[in-house]
């Protein structure tokens, strides 16, 4: 064995043996941390045939970084390269150190193959290892190249604004960045004194003008420093999302998701984020108002570096379109509504008023739920009435008069034990009614009866009933070609639900339906949700104007939305026609 060691191993055993210790103790108490449903889910799936699906993600996306590659081709390829191009350095490096020495040897000498072996031609096919070995180096280094070029000009990479790390960050990154042209640097210096190299540091080795021991050893050395320090530093920089990544995929195949309440799943969350700050550039408060450090890459960042401002919570329309971007799929939202919990606020009598309202027996009806913001845009519920009677489907209209807000907008602000008794109550009075289906107008409404709710009825917004009419034959519409709309995707129905089809599809049956350049999951907020209590009425304008310029693409003869909040910024900012879905549908009823 000592036959494989040198002093200048130090740094690289120390850092290995470090990253592990800290990794596992990471790992271990934030699974302790997991909810007892969390562990149930876990415990359930864990072999079951999600398994497999989880492996493929984690190739995918762990280490090919598919999702980077479809925002930008370069982008991509700097992720992969540094990631892939690495894991394979290892893994190949593994095996040419089996075949290459024979017997025991520590776990280092892959690490510093070539300090060790000076012998070209070991075994059959060392040649193609070296060479490969020399490949894959040059495959690192290029994307090192790039991530440099993309901290001076980022538009090479397709991105207007990069993270701004902190100190510790930064430090890290530069360890990393240092490992591979010290492997370089003292694999070129060997190369140059043994001639055992490959085509680049062979190549190199030639062409320097000293090489000798102390030279090489100060090489490997300062090689070994490198990845001392940078496996010292990864469990507490941003480069812990390396080995986090997979475990998140992990446990999100198997049913694991954020709770109201921080779990430890959420430190897995926190630490599966690389900050690498592709959600900045489409964040509307970045885009429209040049507003900076407030965006869920610094967000996130800030909690797990316990150094979370309230104005930094605070501020966020919740739009989900940050998290639309994320090449993690990071449930963005559910962290920012754990981080607003606003306990403390708690008052206990403010609901006795829900005890005194009653369930009617729908049993043959479908449930209406207008929700509270379409009572400030009467004519989408006037609407939705108009189509029931037409096809004759009788409805319980649930928030006509006693109305009961879904809970959704409390929550968004953090006030969970407030919007849990709305649930509790709405949830009484829709199990009481013996209903089968609700339809709600709402896209607020609609993700909070899905998603946080546990209904024992299916649930639909408008737009899908009005679709399922339709396609059955029971709702018949004329359709006017001559007509030209664009169709705006609410936050909370699109992004927050996956709602994008059933609306166009209604659409394009009774008008032309225009593309717009940014629809579906790139569509712009309207501004006007109720995410975010930090900005001013005059910023939420700027932010709706850019929506209305987009929507107006084409000039088209009407802008319709599927959200009354987003029909109320609109109408108030423009001449032309808004309209919802549901009322353009009563407009091209057949009589």
């Amino acid at each position: 064995m000592s036959k494989y060691f040198s002093p200048f191993v130090i740094p690289f055993v120390i850092g290995t043996i470090l990253l592990f210790v800290f990794c596992i103790w990471k790992y271990i108490r934030w699974y302790k941390g997991f909810d007892r449903l969390q562990r149930a889910i876990i415990k359930k799936n864990i072999l079951s045939w999600k398994f497999l699906p989880a492996i493929w993600e984690i190739v995918m996306e762990s280490l090919l970084h598919r999702r980077i590659f479809k925002r930008n081709l370069m982008l991509g390829y700097m992720h992969a390269s540094i990631a892939f191009g690495w894991f394979l350095l290892i893994v190949v490096g593994f095996f040419e150190a089996e075949f290459g020495i024979h017997g025991s040897k520590p776990f280092w000498v892959a690490i510093f193959y070539r300090f060790f072996q000076h012998d070209h031609n070991t075994f059959t096919s060392a040649t193609v290892f070296t060479q490969v070995m020399d490949g894959l180096l040059l495959f690192v280094l290029s994307g090192i190249a790039i991530a440099f070029v993309k901290m001076i000009y980022s538009r090479i990479v397709g991105m207007k604004k990069v993270t701004k790390h902190v100190i510790f960050d930064r430090f890290a990154k530069v360890s990393l960045w240092c490992i591979f042209p010290f492997r370089l640097l003292s694999e070129s210096v060997t190369a140059a004194m043994y001639h055992n190299g490959g085509f680049l540091t062979q190549t190199i080795g030639d062409i320097l003008p000293f090489a000798n021991v102390y030279v090489e050893y100060t090489c490997w050395l300062f090689y070994s420093l490198a990845l001392g320090v940078f496996f010292t530093s990864m469990p507490f920089s941003r480069y812990m999302h390396i080995f986090t990544e997979p475990f998140l995929i992990f446990f999100r195949r198997l049913g694991v998701k954020e709770d109201e309440q921080k779990s430890g799943f959420t430190m897995y969350e926190l630490s599966a984020c690389s900050r690498c700050g592709i959600c900045i550039d489409a964040c509307p408060l970045n885009k429209q108002l040049d507003i900076k450090g407030v965006q869920s890459v610094y967000f996130l960042r800030d909690i797990r570096y316990k150094m979370l401002k309230d104005e930094i919570a605070d501020n966020c329309l919740m739009c989900s379109r940050c998290a639309s971007d994320c090449p993690v799929q990071l449930d963005l939202m559910s962290i920012r509504r754990q981080m607003r919990d606003k306990k403390e606020l708690d008052t206990k009598n403010n609901y006795r008023y829900l005890d005194t309202v009653r369930a009617f027996n729908a049993m043959d009806r479908v449930v209406y739920f207008a929700g509270c913001m379409s009572h400030l845009t009467p004519g989408i519920p006037e609407a939705m009435e108009k189509i029931f009677e037409t096809v004759g489907q009788k409805y319980w209209y649930m928030d006509k008069e006693a109305s009961i807000c879904c809970g959704r907008p409390l929550m968004q602000q953090g006030f969970h034990t407030q919007a849990s008794e709305l649930r509790r109550k709405n949830t009484q009075l829709i199990v009481q009614s013996h209903a089968r289906l609700l339809v709600t107008s709402c896209p607020i409404c609609y993700q909070s009866f899905t998603k946080e709710y546990k209904l024992p009825i299916k649930v639909m917004h408008h737009t899908e009933y009005i679709n399922m009419l339709i396609k059955s034959g029971k709702l018949k519409l004329s359709k006017d070609a001559s007509l030209k709309v664009t169709y705006h995707d609410p936050c909370e129905l699109g992004r927050g639900c996956g709602i994008y089809q059933e609306p166009r599809d209604v659409l394009s049956s009774v008008a032309t339906l225009l593309k717009i350049p940014e629809e579906r999951e790139h569509s712009l907020c309207c501004g006007f949700n109720l995410g975010n209590t930090v900005i001013e009425l005059e910023q939420q304008e700027k932010i709706r104007n850019a929506a209305l310029e987009n929507l107006q693409t084409g000039n088209p003869d009407l802008i319709c939305t599927a959200c009354p909040m987003c029909k109320k910024a609109f109408t108030r900012a423009t001449e032309a026609k808004v309209m919802d879905i549901a009322e353009l549908v009563v407009k091209q009823t057949e009589n």
